[in-house]
């Protein structure tokens, strides 16, 4: 197998360009798609309290041959865990669900601005992680405004932040605000939800040219911007065609273009952190 490229944080932490989404993966069949992932090549796992499958997360990283210590498995904790003592509960249930003696990646899964707790939060995963109960933290869906009071408050800056992003929403300024700090970018439901985007013109004339699908265009495009990009596969199939996105190099002007399908509603529903609040 090709070696991933990999992606590196402010503190030395790196994550391969590419990991196996699990949202609605679950039970047994979740569990073998989940091992078959890893020992076709994925060494980034992504989870999260709320997708209600990290038992089945952590069975599947247990079935995999390849093994425990190359795998970096993230769960996220939920809104209602914001508030310290729940959160400090929370990344333990996590925890023993995935049956890891320690979470790898453990992210804050939305700021939730109005109930305003999310440094109780991440205080709470700071001293977890000095504990040792979890190896490195970040955050999902944080504008640089949480992160910038994250590092003035606690001193400690996420080494991810997972958010969305995809041709229709580029998400460029983040993404350089990001890249200023060390920041590591993963990209949920990288290729979008909506046939649409994978047949648009720009993207499958892109496609063509280089003899790969359109949803490996997307994924290139990813990995060209140094993106993480985690899409969901259950299928063996599905999953090799995305891990050979990552060897497909667009040109300059290609992920430009690809670029330029973002919209101003280019979000996949209406959860603005800036407003969202998750349960």
């Amino acid at each position: 197998m090709t070696a991933l490229p990999v992606r590196t944080a402010h503190n030395g932490f790196t994550v391969p360009a590419i990991g196996l989404g699990t949202y609605r993966l679950n039970g047994e069949a979740g569990a073998a798609a989940i091992a078959a992932g890893i020992d076709a090549g994925y060494r980034l796992v992504d989870s999260a309290f709320n997708y209600e499958n990290e038992g089945t997360v952590g069975r599947g990283v247990a079935d995999a041959v390849t093994d425990r210590s190359d795998v970096i498995v993230t769960t996220k904790l939920p809104g209602r865990h914001h508030p310290a003592e729940k959160a400090r509960w929370s990344i333990e249930e996590s925890r023993f669900r995935l049956g890891l003696d320690a979470t790898d990646l453990h992210l804050i899964h939305w700021p939730n601005p109005i109930q305003d707790e999310y440094v109780q939060a991440w205080t709470a995963l700071v001293e977890a992680q000095q504990r040792g109960t979890v190896r490195q933290i970040g955050v999902s869906n944080f504008l640089p405004e949480h992160l910038e009071r994250l590092q003035r408050e606690t001193g400690v800056l996420p080494v991810v932040n997972q958010i969305e992003l995809h041709p229709y929403f580029p998400q460029n300024e983040q993404l350089d605000f990001h890249r200023e700090h060390g920041i590591i970018t993963e990209a949920w439901s990288p290729i979008g939800r909506a046939k649409s985007l994978l047949q648009e013109p720009t993207i499958t004339e892109i496609a063509a040219s280089h003899g790969i699908s359109a949803a490996q265009t997307v994924l290139a495009w990813h990995v060209a911007r140094e993106v993480v990009a985690i899409p969901k596969a259950s299928s063996l199939e599905h999953q090799k065609a995305n891990l050979d996105a990552v060897s497909v190099v667009l040109d300059d002007a290609e992920v430009d273009a690809i670029t330029a399908l973002g919209r101003a509603d280019g979000r996949l529903f209406d959860a603005d952190p800036r407003s969202h609040e998750e349960s």
